[in-house]
Order: C-alpha cells, then sequence, then structure tokens
C-alpha cells in the first residue's frame, strides 16, 4: 500500500506528461523495433538451429506482438510465466496491485510507470526464455555495439585526455571533477530515449565541459571529493551501478580507471544488467565485449587500456556484479526487504556512484515530488552507503532544486526535464 504521506508514483494516467507520452509511443516503437530484429534474426537462427530456430523466432514475434498491443490498448498486464527466479516477484506485485484496485488488474496506462515501463522489458526477456535456441538473444546487441563503434573519434580523444591527466600523478579536485563531468554526460548518449534511434558521442566529450557547468542543476562534486580526502589514509572500495553501453560505459570505466590509478580508491565493483534492459543497459555481454574490442583496436592507447581493465578484472581489483535487482520493478528504498543480500553487499561499499536516469527514478521512487524536495527525503531510506547520483535528466522527475530554479529555465524550455540538457550530481552521505 502506498503511504498517504508520499505522493504519488508516475503514471500515464495524465495526457501530455512524459509517462503518458513513453507508454503511448516510445514503448510500441521499441517493441516494434525488437520484432523487426527478431524477424530478421530468424534466417540466421535457422542456419544455426535448423527449422526449431526459424519457429523460436516466429514465437518471439508473436509474444512480441500480444505485448504490443496489450500497451496499446491498455489492456490488463498479464503474468510471467517463464520459470525464471525472479517470476513470483514480478507476479507477487501485480496480484497487491490488483487487490488493492478491487480486483482489477493494472494496464499499462493505469499502472506506475516505472513497473509499465520495467514490466515491458522483462515480457521480451520472457519470450526469449521461452524459446529453445535463443535464450542467449539480446535484441538490441547490434544498437549497443553500433554505439560503441560510431563514437570511436571521442573514445580517442577521451584516452588521450586520461592519458595525460594520470601523466601528472596524484588526483586534485580540478582534475577529480572533470572526470566526473565527463561520466555524467557521457550519460546522454541513452537509446532507449531515443526509442532506439542511434545515439552516440561524435564530438569531444573534454572541450565542452565548461559550457554545461551551468546546466548542472546540482553540483555536489566537492562533498564526494570531501568524503575521499577524509578517508585517505585507509582502503577504499568505489561501486558504480552502470547505466548505457557504448561510450557512456567507456566514460564510466575512465572514471573507474582514474579512481585507481590516482589511488583515491583501492577496488571498484562494477554492476551490469542481468539480461538485456531498456535498450542500451550493460550486460555482461556488453561489457567483456567491450573490453575486448578495446583490446583489438588498431588504436595503441585504445588498446593499451582496454588491455589494463582486463588485466583490473583478473587480479580483482575490478569485480563486477550483475543482481537480479537492478532488473526488477521495485525502488532502491525496497531493496533492504526485496534483496537484502545486494544491500548488506552495498553497505560494504564507501561511495557508491549511480549513473543515469533510470537508477535515478529509482533512488527517488519515480513519484510526483515537488522539485525542491530534499533529496535525502526521497530516497525513502535507502543509505547502505555515502552514494552520487550521476544524471541527465530524462524523466519528469528531479529534487534537491533552489527555490525557482525550475520556473526560470521552464520559460526557456518548457522540455527541461525530458531532453538530457540538464543533469544534476547530487550526494547524500551515510
Amino acid at each position: 500500500m502506498e503511504s498517504n504521506l508520499m505522493p504519488e508514483r508516475l503514471s500515464a494516467k495524465k495526457k501530455g506528461t512524459f509517462a503518458f507520452k513513453t507508454i503511448a509511443d516510445r514503448l510500441p516503437t521499441i517493441l516494434t523495433k525488437v520484432i523487426d530484429t527478431t524477424y530478421q534474426y530468424r534466417l540466421k537462427a535457422a542456419e544455426l538451429y535448423g527449422e526449431e530456430g526459424a519457429n523460436d523466432c516466429k514465437a518471439l514475434a508473436g509474444h512480441l506482438s500480444k505485448l504490443r498491443n496489450c500497451l496499446q490498448t491498455d489492456k490488463p498486464l498479464e503474468e510471467i510465466g517463464d520459470g525464471r527466479d525472479d517470476e513470483e516477484m514480478w507476479n507477487k506485485v501485480l496480484r497487491e496491485e490488483t487487490e488493492t484496485r478491487d480486483g482489477v488488474p493494472p494496464s499499462a496506462f493505469t499502472a506506475s510507470w516505472l513497473y509499465v515501463e520495467c514490466y515491458m522489458y522483462r515480457s521480451i526477456n520472457e519470450g526469449i526464455r521461452k524459446s529453445q535456441h535463443l535464450r542467449d538473444f539480446d535484441p538490441f546487441r547490434n544498437q549497443k555495439e553500433q554505439a560503441l563503434e560510431t563514437s570511436r573519434d571521442a573514445l580517442i580523444t577521451l584516452s588521450l585526455h586520461l592519458q595525460e591527466t594520470l601523466k601528472k600523478g596524484a588526483a586534485n579536485f580540478e582534475s577529480f571533477s572533470e572526470v566526473i563531468q565527463i561520466s555524467l554526460w557521457g550519460n546522454k548518449c541513452d537509446l532507449s530515449i531515443s526509442a532506439g534511434v542511434e545515439n552516440s558521442q561524435k564530438i569531444s566529450p573534454v572541450e565542452p565541459l565548461q559550457r554545461l557547468r551551468p546546466y548542472i542543476l546540482v553540483n555536489h562534486v566537492e562533498q564526494v571529493w570531501k568524503l575521499l580526502q577524509s578517508h585517505s589514509n585507509k582502503p577504499l572500495r568505489l561501486d558504480i551501478i552502470l547505466d548505457n553501453a557504448g561510450f557512456e560505459l567507456f566514460t564510466d570505466l575512465c572514471l573507474a580507471d582514474f579512481m585507481m590509478s590516482t589511488s583515491l580508491v583501492t577496488s571498484v565493483h562494477l554492476h551490469y544488467k542481468a539480461m538485456p534492459w531498456f535498450v542500451s543497459d550493460v550486460t555482461a555481454s556488453d561489457f567483456h565485449w567491450t573490453l575486448q574490442q578495446l583490446s583489438d583496436s588498431e588504436d595503441k592507447l585504445l588498446s593499451s587500456f582496454g588491455n589494463k581493465w582486463r588485466d583490473y578484472l583478473k587480479n580483482g581489483r575490478w569485480i563486477v556484479h550483475d543482481h537480479p535487482f537492478w532488473t526488477t520493478c521495485h525502488d532502491f528504498s525496497e531493496m533492504k526487504s526485496v534483496s537484502p543480500d545486494l544491500y548488506k553487499e552495498l553497505t560494504h561499499s564507501d561511495l557508491i556512484f549511480l549513473k543515469g536516469d533510470l537508477n535515478y527514478r529509482k533512488l527517488v521512487g519515480d513519484r510526483e515530488w515537488s522539485h525542491t524536495e530534499p533529496y535525502e527525503r526521497a530516497l525513502g531510506g535507502f543509505n547502505p552507503a555515502p552514494h552520487c547520483a550521476l544524471r541527465t535528466l530524462k524523466a519528469d522527475v528531479v529534487v534537491g532544486l533552489q527555490e525557482g530554479v525550475d520556473a526560470k529555465i521552464e520559460a526557456r524550455n518548457p522540455e527541461w526535464m525530458v531532453s538530457g540538457e540538464y543533469a544534476v550530481i547530487q550526494f547524500s552521505a551515510k
């Protein structure tokens, strides 16, 4: 049950909201692209697995078409049924929602936006898991790989910049702030917000930083720096909750390398998704493919960073995780009860960076908060360790702004909350 003291969750009930646009337009567009990708893959599946492979593709396309129709016509959402470990969790939430509505199951336009959007990606995976031969099929893989390949010039520029920064030795506040901002703005490269349309990084990620600073509406980078300096005499663990593959992942790996190479931290834990998620989110396959591509690059510097980062994994200085909680519909205030093992794991961290829009929505519960609501209150008790959200605004929720800031921006740009033009660096100490 929702607390009367908490704002309502964002949903598509209200026309004109970004949630409504997402459910009505963006999600069906994404599903149409996945259906097309599945049909195109059937020839490859037939080569690999014979007629059974082609039939798997036909069945998956049928499942996806039914899902698209369910969303577009506002039919009741159906329970998940593929036998995965998280199946009961999804269905329990659906049943509880039905009970609160006097037995009427929620639909795409009546359920919370966060639930519906997560449900769609989980249902895509349901269709994949029910197949005989497509269980490793990622319908977004080609888009994610192209996003990295078309960002090659920006990768080279950033790798040169990181090399020069590391040559200077110990970190200072200016270099730390710069690498944080590069990782922050890397979050603009999001294929789910563009409904799968190519959205790679083609310009230098370094040159625009000074121009972009006024667009960071909350900037707590100095508080993060002070935290690190206050613990500089002990081993520190950094956790990064990753968001998008492609160029953004590269900026996050540069951030991790900077933190490690300048001895700001002694270990880095990287968290990616356990299944294809929100079009461009990083999976294990994406992560290791990226490192392999860098290692095999004809550019010697990219290759050296790729090999260095793979060595970090081999010697345990970087550790990767794919906990299933990251691909649930639950916001982070529910982590302690839903996935206590993950919450306990994060208590061992000294600092957590949470990348991107979806992580931010889950941090603040995806609710209709006042823009001036204190960030700590919106977290709903989530505090396993000090954390910092690095997020460009691509959904109509944000908290922690100074009075009047939103009105000034909206007068210039009515789409300011969803355009990716503005950003926040928001810190919360434990």
